[in-house]
């Protein structure tokens, strides 16, 4: 049932930005079906990129949009963050402002005698976890960039106040929030499509086809990786593992690191681009496993790959431990190199899955489910209850 009638309409979504479907968009996406009436704030707007239910919203951006060249290098601009989220002017009269954060859009302004929902994807990634590998860890373009994030760290933590409830992807996350923000959250997961991505059986030219590689290559087995292609992820270790090992390796998604990934992969391993949906799913189905060796806040690759009914070798430490059921589901290795991935590896091929368990599992992860605890939050944070 939506809530919207509660509410009058009167709903304001916040997002840091909007050029294409992943896992924080697919969030925004159910949240807004709820709101069919509700203006989305985002610094940055592609609508080419985005769902039907996106598009349908009136989307007001950012001035810094109009820079020239900030839609294709926006990260650039992070320091002019802060102040372009807090340019925003929602009207008066809205009684619910929600943001779907994990860098700036929770320091959105709501008018005055409105709450604020912060569901929290993570505090801002660049300047409190990842900043080694999103900027160097030592020299002269370091030590200039120290000073910037200290900025960041100190407006993403005041900014914080403004949010009246919180609502964390994962207990990884939660206790994230608590340490930067000085506040308790809930916990609501974010949603796989299982009633999309289920098992099935697929032919090796089905898979071929969607992954653009010889058919021969894939009749031999191969592991998947689905992932933006971006330092943190840690592809570069299943890129090694494969070739260490011999077995071979799918990559699908696109990012900065894909030059540097093609330097190290040999014949083991080939790359597939971004595929669209259909193709990811035959590519889930008739992989071996999901090779997930980054440390992320959750994680919806390996929810939906053991949706399909398909095992995952994941590191064992932030949001896989939620998802993931060592020896049940998948299993997890704890230190990140090849060689603890490689022996990870070797582990899952000799362990006899059972892909509807595996399924079930899965299936705590739905839509409604996430629909449902996004719901609740709503009328917790409606009623003036403030974690």
């Amino acid at each position: 049932m939506k809530i919207e009638g509660q509410l009058g309409g009167d709903v304001a979504l916040a997002h840091d930005w909007l050029n294409g479907m992943r896992g924080g968009e697919r969030c925004l996406e159910l949240i807004a079906g709820e709101f069919p009436e509700a203006t989305i704030y985002t610094l940055l707007y592609c609508p080419e990129a985005l769902s039907e239910e996106l598009r349908r919203h009136r989307a007001v951006v950012s001035g810094l949009s109009r820079v020239p060249g900030f839609k294709k290098h926006y990260r650039l601009f992070l320091p002019l963050f802060p102040w372009a989220i807090e340019r925003f002017r929602v009207p008066e009269g809205t009684k619910l402002v929600i943001s779907t954060s994990h860098c700036v859009a929770k320091g959105i302004r709501a008018p005055k005698g409105a709450r604020h929902l912060c569901y929290c994807f993570t505090p801002m990634r660049y300047a409190w976890a990842l900043a080694d590998e999103y900027f160097g860890a030592r020299g002269l373009k370091r030590a200039v960039v120290d000073g910037m994030l200290a900025r960041l760290r100190r407006w993403d933590a005041e900014s914080a106040g403004r949010v009246d409830r919180f609502v964390a992807i994962s207990e990884h996350v939660r206790k994230r929030i608590a340490a930067h923000y000085g506040r308790e959250a809930g916990v609501v997961y974010p949603p796989a499509d299982t009633g999309f991505f289920t098992p099935g059986a697929v032919e090796p030219g089905e898979v071929a086809a969607a992954a653009g590689v010889e058919r021969e290559w894939v009749e031999g087995g191969y592991d998947l990786v689905v992932s933006a292609l971006v330092p943190y992820k840690r592809i570069d270790l299943a890129v090694r593992a494969a070739e260490a090992t011999g077995r071979r390796l799918l990559v699908a998604g696109a990012g900065g690191e894909e030059g540097k990934l093609r330097r190290l992969a040999g014949d083991c391993v080939r790359f597939a681009g971004r595929p669209g949906d259909e193709a990811i799913r035959t590519l889930y189905r008739g992989c071996r496993c999901l090779v997930f060796p980054g440390e992320e806040d959750f994680g919806i690759v390996p929810v939906e790959v053991q949706s399909c009914g398909k095992p995952v070798v994941a590191f064992g430490k932030g949001g896989a431990l939620e998802t993931v059921r060592d020896g049940v589901s998948g299993v997890f290795f704890g230190e990140q190199s090849a060689e603890a991935l490689g022996a990870a590896l070797e582990k899952a091929s000799g362990t006899r899955w059972d892909a509807a368990e595996i399924r079930r599992g899965a299936e705590r992860f739905g839509r409604e489910r996430f629909l449902e605890g996004i719901r609740r939050e709503i009328g917790l944070v409606m009623a003036g209850e403030r974690r």
